[in-house]
């Protein structure tokens, strides 16, 4: 069980393939909470206390085979994680603010494109949402570094550098979670599928995309070359907002959440506030 799912119930969204694994607490509007491949729903632990703190419903799902979601799904893409946030957000009763870490972003960015009046807002953590310059020997490079049996471990390793400032106990905690998952029958093979991903129908579609966003990202992500310059691409074409994280990496959220938490509840709050009014 996931340690931000202690006294939790895991609840299931079935999916005609397979089910989606969320956690869900509070009162009030609705926010979903995506993470990014790899990674499992913990990584919200914080920010989705805080949110439940200040009046909010929190869901916080699972990727298609992660965590406690099933593994028998046939696609593992942005796109396929954007119609679970949809259908998601359908489920619960929407319209919902939708935050999404790294792929999980993407996925958010699509749904907000697919449903505009079902996404109310977006929170883009570390956000994925193109394809990055890489050289085709690096692409490459990665693949035979994934592949089974040494896999696992060049992933543990990686995910390490992933948070480059600060690792404290509950960093412990999450990093076990994590690799014990992808240690589960099928995940594995499930993760690697979700390598493939392509960001490129995200990007075509982020000029239909017109809810409002903030970018969050960590100063030293190491998954871009520059970070805020990414930042602010996305921010551009998103007409969004801008956070750097100083001296975070790619989980903002997880690694400095004494400043992520507070700038999110503070954005959806106003996000609110702006939807009560025009009504």
């Amino acid at each position: 069980m996931s340690i931000a799912a202690t006294n939790v119930t895991t609840l299931y969204l079935d999916r005609s393939t397979g089910r989606i694994a969320y956690s869900l607490r509070g009162e009030g509007p609705l926010i979903i909470c995506l993470p990014g491949m790899g990674d499992v729903r913990s990584v919200y632990r914080f920010l989705a206390k805080a949110l439940v703190e200040a009046g909010f419903r929190v869901a916080s799902m699972d990727l298609r085979g992660h965590g406690d979601s099933d593994v028998t799904f046939d696609v593992y893409d942005d796109v396929a994680a954007g119609t679970d946030l949809i259908a998601l957000a359908e489920h619960l009763g929407g319209p919902a603010i939708l935050i999404g870490n790294s792929m999980g972003a993407a996925a958010a960015c699509w749904a907000a494109a697919e449903a505009p009046k079902l996404i109310a807002g977006l929170v883009l953590l570390g956000p994925f949402v193109r394809e990055p310059k890489t050289n085709p020997l690096g692409k490459l490079m990665l693949r035979l570094a994934l592949l089974w049996p040494w896999g696992p471990a060049a992933w543990n390793a990686y995910f390490r550098t992933l948070y480059p400032t600060r690792r404290n106990t509950e960093f412990d905690a999450h990093f076990v979670e994590v690799a014990e998952n992808l240690r589960k029958p099928g995940h594995w093979d499930a993760f690697h599928k979700t390598t493939h991903t392509s960001h490129n129908p995200v990007e075509a579609r982020l000029a239909e995309v017109h809810a409002p966003t903030l970018v969050v990202m960590g100063e030293k992500d190491p998954d871009f070359p520059d970070p805020a310059t990414e930042a602010r691409w996305i921010a551009d074409r998103l007409n969004g907002e801008i956070l750097i994280v100083p001296g975070a990496g790619h989980y903002p959220q997880a690694e400095f959440p004494e400043i992520v938490s507070p700038a999110v509840v503070e954005f959806v709050r106003r996000i609110m506030l702006s939807k009560e009014i025009q009504q």
